[in-house]
């Protein structure tokens, strides 16, 4: 046993002098809590980047195929009132979506941008409780009448009981509801007496839509629009020229989830309508990303570019009032992932750091100590010829 430490005792590569002979200087002390500090100062940074992510960005063809865009929208429209403000949407594929209520809520908002109402859209209408017959006349007993659509009845067996549908009818057939004052149903369902009290207030309108990843649009109108070929009209009630001004603040506006650092161009945009009845338009690149965080979960979502073009009254031809929303995908995804420095390269750089600095201080120290003793010589020696 002795023999086999004595073997290990010859590997010694770090052999000991004896304290007896050690020389301890004042330069030396200096030295030493110079480094010592410094390498703290290094450690501690070392530290830090080791405990921050490092985002690694790359540029990927998008090979994916199909699927659902998901349209995240927050915008106010202070001279516009929410019974007149409708969405609708529409793709190269040719699916459309005319005044969509799923998913969409409104508020009613005064001149100083103050809520009034909140209500959600919901899909349809609502139901008048007291239905037409087909010759105008009203449902005074428990019997099942049939509401008259007012000649836009694709067959005798067509009703329309709401004011929404008699408008449904009306766009199917690609007619104009000029003056909902002449439709009982939305007399009686205070269609026209909402326009009435809603004069001079704006509208709040958010929600989410999930369209066909495919490139189109979606636009905010007065009132419904109705699709002709090659453009598309609107569906106006008989309202004065200012009651379509397209003034507008956009909140948010994003395209799929939330990704941490990504900034969305649009948010807190706003304009101001110079002339009424005018057209706003934002063209954006949508470009796929795909971000992974530290942990793992990854998360499917989207940035996108803007550019924007307005046309008053006098410049466009066909288009109607209101703010479009053109967007197309880019075929190139980026991707962004989350990494972190390994635990055992963070290890060999605090070790680098230290033997690094107590190797240079030592050779700082060396040449300081000699130098003194050099100096302390030439002055022996200055002395003595003296």
């Amino acid at each position: 046993m002795n023999r086999l430490f004595r073997k290990l005792r010859s590997l010694d590569a770090y052999p000991k002098v004896n304290e007896d002979f050690y020389s301890r200087t004042l330069t030396g002390g200096l030295v030493t809590i110079v480094s010592s500090l410094f390498i703290a100062l290094l450690f501690v940074s070392e530290l830090r980047l080791y405990l921050n992510t490092v985002t690694d960005t790359k540029l990927v063809v998008d090979t994916s195929r199909g699927g659902k865009l998901q349209i995240n929208f927050d915008i106010s429209f202070p001279a516009t009132p929410c019974t007149l403000l409708s969405v609708d949407a529409e793709d190269v594929s040719g699916e459309e979506h005319r005044d969509v209520r799923h998913n969409i809520f409104k508020t009613r908002i005064d001149s100083y941008g103050n809520a009034i109402e909140v209500r959600q859209d919901g899909i349809g209408a609502p139901k008048i409780g007291r239905p037409l017959q087909r010759h105008g006349g009203r449902l005074e007993h428990n019997e099942t009448y049939c509401g008259s659509c007012y000649g836009a009845e694709q067959s005798d067996d067509d009703c329309c009981n709401s004011c929404h549908d008699v408008r449904e009818a009306y766009r199917t057939k690609g007619w104009w509801l000029a003056n909902p004052n002449m439709i009982d149903q939305c007399v009686r369902e205070g269609f026209v007496q909402k326009l009435k009290e809603e004069v001079g207030e704006g509208c709040n309108i958010h929600g989410t839509l999930e369209v066909n990843k495919v490139a189109g649009n979606f636009h905010f109108v007065p009132g419904k629009s109705l699709r002709q070929p090659s453009t598309i009209e609107l569906n106006l009630p008989a309202l004065p020229a200012d009651s379509y001004n397209i003034s507008h603040r956009i909140n948010k506006l994003s395209f799929g989830d939330f990704i941490p650092g990504v900034v969305n161009p649009l948010d807190g945009a706003q304009w101001e309508q110079p002339t009424p009845s005018g057209v706003y338009q934002y063209f954006t690149k949508v470009v796929p990303t795909v971000y992974t965080n530290i942990i793992g979960h990854t998360i499917h979502s989207n940035q996108f570019s803007v550019t924007e073009h307005y046309m008053s009254s006098e410049d466009r031809l066909e288009s109607p009032p209101g703010v479009f929303f053109y967007y197309d995908l880019s075929p190139i995804q980026v991707t962004f992932t989350e990494t972190r420095t390994p635990f055992l390269h963070f290890v060999t750089h605090i070790c680098a750091i230290v033997g690094g600095v107590f190797t240079v201080a030592g050779i700082v120290n060396s040449f300081l100590y000699h130098g003194q003793k050099v100096l302390r010589k030439k002055k022996e020696i200055i002395g003595k010829l003296r």
